[in-house]
Order: structure tokens, then C-alpha cells, then sequence
């Protein structure tokens, strides 16, 4: 059986950071590109990073880009997502999502989905 369980979510300041985690099991880990997305209330689910199975294959979306950083590491079978600089934009459901091809932006493209974890950034 497959799960996706992400973590690390909370409340943060303007300017401080968060630290998201998205464990995974029951398919072959190394196989698939692992992507965040983000969703804000009354919004849109958006992509945000993702990492394929080397560590030179990050990407990141322009609202991210320098201020986030995502890692994983296939023996926790778990990927990282360092956010730094949060803003209050940032704040939404966070969602890891697994999918067999390279990373991309289409939510299509995942075949398998976290619960998400909840990012709130105040002003």
C-alpha cells in the first residue's frame, strides 16, 4: 500500500522558516520524482518544487526560487523542504506527490498524494 505522509507544518513569522518533511513507502522510492505543491484558501493547488533522483535535479517555482530548498534522502525514503524567508503568501496546505516521470507542474502527473500539512506565515 502506498502513503505519502508529509510533516513539519505549523505557524511561523514573517521572515522565519519551516522545515517540511513527506516520508514515504510502498513503492520504489528512487524510481520517482517527489514534488510540493501548495494550496491557498480559495485558491488553486500550485506546484512549488521537486526533486528527481539525483540531487542536481531540484527545481523550483519563481515565487520560491532562493528562498526554499528541497532535498531527499532515498534511504529515509523521505524528501525535505527548507523554507526560508516565509512570507505570508506562503501560507497554504503543503502536499508531497510522487510520479514516475520527470518533475513537471501538471498535478496530472502524480500518481500518488500526501494529506498535506498546514503552513500558516502572519504578518
Amino acid at each position: 500500500e502506498v502513503h505519502l505522509v508529509e510533516s513539519g507544518g505549523g505557524l511561523v513569522q514573517a521572515g522565519g522558516s519551516l522545515r517540511l518533511s513527506c516520508a514515504a513507502s510502498g513503492f520504489t522510492f528512487d524510481d520517482y520524482a517527489i514534488a510540493w505543491f501548495r494550496q491557498a484558501p480559495g485558491k488553486a493547488r500550485e506546484g512549488v518544487s521537486c526533486i528527481s533522483t539525483s540531487d542536481d535535479s531540484a527545481h523550483y517555482s519563481d515565487s520560491v526560487r532562493g528562498r526554499f530548498t528541497i532535498t531527499r534522502d532515498n534511504a529515509k525514503k523521505t524528501v525535505y523542504l527548507r523554507m526560508d524567508s516565509l512570507k505570508p503568501e506562503d501560507t497554504g496546505v503543503y502536499y508531497c506527490a510522487a510520479g514516475p516521470e520527470d518533475c513537471n507542474v501538471d498535478l496530472s502527473e502524480y500518481d500518488y498524494w500526501g494529506p498535506g500539512t498546514q503552513v500558516t506565515v502572519s504578518s
